[in-house]
């Protein structure tokens, strides 16, 4: 057996033992093949079915996938923990990283003021009593979510550590592993990687710039599809958003499925452009998540949740058996943030300043002859016919973009590139670098 599929084991838990510890300490990189199950079997001296059920235990558990004719292949981020620069491609020196999805960080608004200000108007430990969604915060975050169209006169609201966290407490509390759940084709890495771990089943519907195909949705729910998540705006990796004849249609196909869990996912909230038209609580359970993580920072790990009482009532239940609750002091001060007009003008001025990022690469790849897409958010996807060659090409251009690959089930191959630390004045010489990474033979570099 060749010298890197060094694994042992005599038995199917100590082999996908082995294997689970070679990703985790990297010896085994993202998208890496694991050797047949055939020529493991006999390296191993062990029955083939031995090693079957080792690499079924290891897609159950979301460390590999399943990949056709090619055999199984560790996950691109597989649920394991390993050292951070197996997480995705390493990014050499003097290369610029539009890959990594952040916001810009130069358009946060500083936390150290707002901390300062909690800490004095609230210096009173808290005891675990208070360990709870905020009264105040619940308060401010209705009308605000009314303000938006989001219905949630008679709804329950909570809060959680961020919105994969909400979707992971949402699917497990309503779902039990080997259910399908529709998804966004291509769509969110983390939200595929959590269905992974989770032992659910992803099933693909595809969108355009409006939202979710409702035929392709429909499809998704005849198949069995327990579990819907819709990004509402400023969907990643394409930036879509749902118009309002979309959440109409939508309503109408959901509406039929009473026993379907309907998940919202509205994570640019103040930095998107568009409107968030709600799909609304159309079945018998429903919830909308709305992050802080994108307009007020990554590190303030706090989303809104809001749905119906039984839904909530489970995920607080959940939260409160395991992490306990979301720190009272960021909740506190993502209310004094909200109440902030000079946080406010920043995040105003942010999402300006996105939009005519995102606009001006888009823009400009399109008149390269490229298919670019990017309505709301801070990412633009760009379809290519080959994504190894364009990431490749590129990186050795000096620009680091996201692999399709790591967004899509079925669609076609496409890049996404990040907005987030791009100048205006450097649009045009990326627009240039991606139109001569996806068409090499034929695009010639302007002189400048």
């Amino acid at each position: 057996m060749a010298e890197q599929y060094q694994v042992t084991g005599d038995s199917a838990a100590s082999i996908s033992a082995s294997i689970e510890a070679g990703v985790s300490k990297g010896d085994y990189k993202w998208g890496a093949a694991l050797p047949p199950i055939r020529v493991l079997a006999d390296y191993l001296r062990v029955s083939p079915a031995t090693v079957a059920k080792a690499y079924q235990d290891l897609r159950q558990r979301g460390v590999v996938e399943a990949d056709g004719r090619r055999g199984t292949r560790v996950r691109s981020r597989p649920a394991v923990a390993g050292p951070r620069s197996a997480l995705r491609l390493p990014v050499p020196p003097g290369v610029r990283d539009l890959s990594a999805g952040e916001p810009d960080l130069r358009l946060l608004p500083p936390l150290g003021p707002a901390l300062q200000a909690v800490a004095k108007t609230n210096s009173s430990p808290q005891g675990y009593e208070s360990a709870a969604a905020m009264p105040e915060l619940v308060e401010a975050a209705r009308p605000r979510l009314l303000g938006d169209g989001i219905p949630v006169d008679d709804a329950d609201i909570t809060v959680t550590s961020g919105t994969l966290d909400a979707i992971e407490r949402l699917l497990t509390t309503h779902l039990k592993p080997g259910d399908a759940v529709a998804v966004e084709d291509p769509g969110w890495s983390n939200l595929l990687d959590l269905l992974a771990a989770l032992g659910l089943r992803p099933l693909p519907f595809t969108l355009d710039r409006e939202g979710p195909d409702p035929a392709s949705v429909a499809s998704a729910l005849h198949a069995g599809a327990r579990a819907v998540v819709i990004t509402v705006r400023a969907q990643n990796p394409t930036g879509a958003a749902v118009s309002a004849l979309r959440a109409e249609e939508l309503r109408i196909i959901l509406g039929a499925r009473p026993g379907v869990l309907v998940i919202e996912d509205d994570h640019a909230a103040e930095l998107a452009e568009a409107p968030p038209y709600c799909i609304g609580p159309v079945t018998g359970a429903w919830a909308f998540t709305r992050s802080a993580s994108k307009p007020f920072g990554p590190d303030l790990r706090i989303n809104l949740l809001a749905g119906d009482q039984t839904t909530i009532s489970r995920v607080a239940g959940r939260t409160r058996i395991s992490s306990g609750w979301v720190s009272t002091v960021l909740q506190r001060l993502l209310l004094h943030l909200w109440h902030d007009p000079e946080a406010t003008a920043l995040i105003a001025r942010a999402a300006d300043s996105y939009g005519r990022r995102r606009r001006a690469l888009r823009d400009s790849l399109r008149q390269r002859g490229l298919t670019a897409e990017g309505e709301t958010g801070i990412n633009v996807w760009v379809r290519v016919p080959d994504e190894t060659r364009a990431v490749g090409l590129l990186r050795d251009a000096g620009w680091a973009v996201a692999p399709g690959s790591l967004f899509r089930t079925s669609t076609p191959p496409g890049i996404r590139i990040t907005i987030g630390p791009l100048d205006e004045h450097e649009i045009p010489t990326v627009a240039d670098a991606v139109a001569a990474a996806v068409h090499p033979t034929t695009y010639s570099t302007p002189a400048r």
